[in-house]
Order: structure tokens, then C-alpha cells, then sequence
């Protein structure tokens, strides 16, 4: 590792970033480098000139996937080299902001009805009724259910904040077929090691594949 991998990795644990961010931060960093074939501490403005232009305009990235780019070189060049004056060079990318896009009741049935089994379904009518992210869902724990609150308790969730979610009747219902089927020691939604059920948390991935799975067979684009 050099030292200025490490210096800016230091500067992403001094600011409590995930160990995710972190790891992609230090990738983007790396791939800057290596458009250049030189080091980044020895890049200047005309290259972030070329490279934000590179990737927008060659690689066709979107703004929401550039500004990750963009928030990277920033850690680099402005909290880790002090390099201040490079802050009016990194500009975020306009964004246009657009509606989402909303499933109706009648295509969220049909969804759920066509997760491939139990455990596939009680993940999606989770994120469903909670609007929990991926990876929040990922490592809830037992514990975390509050049935006669009907609350569910997210630790540590997207900026390192704790809150509570609310969730139905009809979720209730299921996590309780759910519970007596699979009988989850400490996560949740546990996942498999060689094979073999085990008591880790699954991947953000898994719970993809399940919505990604589920929406074909629904016939839902």
C-alpha cells in the first residue's frame, strides 16, 4: 500500500465514511491514475478537466455515478493533499431530476407473488413495507423486530444514524411463517457459506437477484 493510499484512507476512517465507500473512493482514485499513467499527487486541473469529460462524454456514465467520482477526487485532492484551490475544478455534474418511477398495488401483488420461495418473498415484502435500503435489510438482526411495537430498529444505517421504521400487519403475518420456517439465530435473513446455511448476513446482491427474479416473472420491466 502507498502512503498516500493510506493517508487518504485514514482521512475516510477520520470521517467515519463505510468500509464500502472507502474501498470504492480508493478505486476511483486508482483508476484516475491509471487513465494518466502517472501518480495521482502529480495530476493537476487539467487532468480532472479530462478525465470528468472522459467519463461523461466515453464512458457514457450518469451524473449520479460521475458526483461518486467527483466526491472521491475531492477526499484526494482537497481533505488529503490540502490542495484547496482544486475544489473550484472538481464541479459535481448537473443532474436532471426526474420523477421515479412508482410500481401501482396490482403490479407490487403481482411481485411479491412471484418470488421464488418463502425466503425470497418475506426479503421483498420487507424492503416493500419498511423502504429500508439493501443493505440495512442485510444485516438486520433478530433482535431488531419489535413485533408489539411494530417497529423495526436499523442500526448504523446510511450515515452511520439508528432509526426505527414502522411496518404492517400483513408483514407481520408473513415474518412470522417466515421465523418458524427458517428459525434465524442472529440475522435476519441468513445466508449460506459452502453451501450450507449459516449464520452470516447475506449480500446486498442476493436481495438484487430476488427483486430482479421476481419482476420477470411478473413480467415487470
Amino acid at each position: 500500500m502507498t502512503q498516500l493510499r493510506q493517508k487518504m484512507l485514514e482521512e475516510l476512517q477520520r470521517r467515519n465514511y463505510s468500509h464500502r465507500t472507502a474501498k470504492t473512493y480508493v478505486r476511483i482514485v486508482r483508476d484516475f491514475a491509471e487513465y494518466f499513467h502517472q501518480p495521482p499527487d502529480k495530476l493537476g486541473p487539467e487532468q480532472i478537466r479530462r478525465y470528468q469529460a472522459h467519463l461523461l462524454q466515453a464512458k457514457k456514465l450518469a451524473p449520479a455515478t460521475v458526483s461518486q467520482y467527483v466526491s472521491a477526487l475531492r477526499i484526494l485532492f482537497v481533505k488529503t493533499l490540502r490542495r484547496h484551490f482544486l475544489a473550484e475544478y472538481i464541479r459535481f455534474p448537473k443532474s436532471r431530476k426526474r420523477l421515479p418511477t412508482v410500481l401501482s398495488p396490482e403490479e407490487v401483488a403481482r411481485l411479491l407473488d412471484s418470488a421464488r420461495n418463502l425466503y425470497h418473498r418475506t426479503v421483498l415484502m420487507t424492503l416493500y413495507s419498511t423502504a429500508m435500503r439493501r443493505a440495512e435489510l442485510c444485516r438486520l438482526k433478530v433482535r431488531d423486530v419489535d413485533s408489539k411495537r411494530m417497529m423495526i430498529r436499523i442500526d448504523q444505517g446510511k450515515g452511520g444514524r439508528d432509526r426505527d421504521v414502522p411496518w404492517s400487519p400483513t408483514l407481520l403475518e408473513t415474518l412470522r411463517i417466515y421465523w418458524h420456517w427458517m428459525k434465524p439465530t442472529t440475522y435476519l435473513f441468513p445466508s449460506t457459506v459452502k453451501g450450507v446455511r449459516a449464520d452470516v448476513p447475506i449480500t446486498p446482491n442476493v436481495v438484487w437477484l430476488a427483486c430482479r427474479h421476481a419482476a420477470q416473472r411478473a413480467g415487470i420491466s
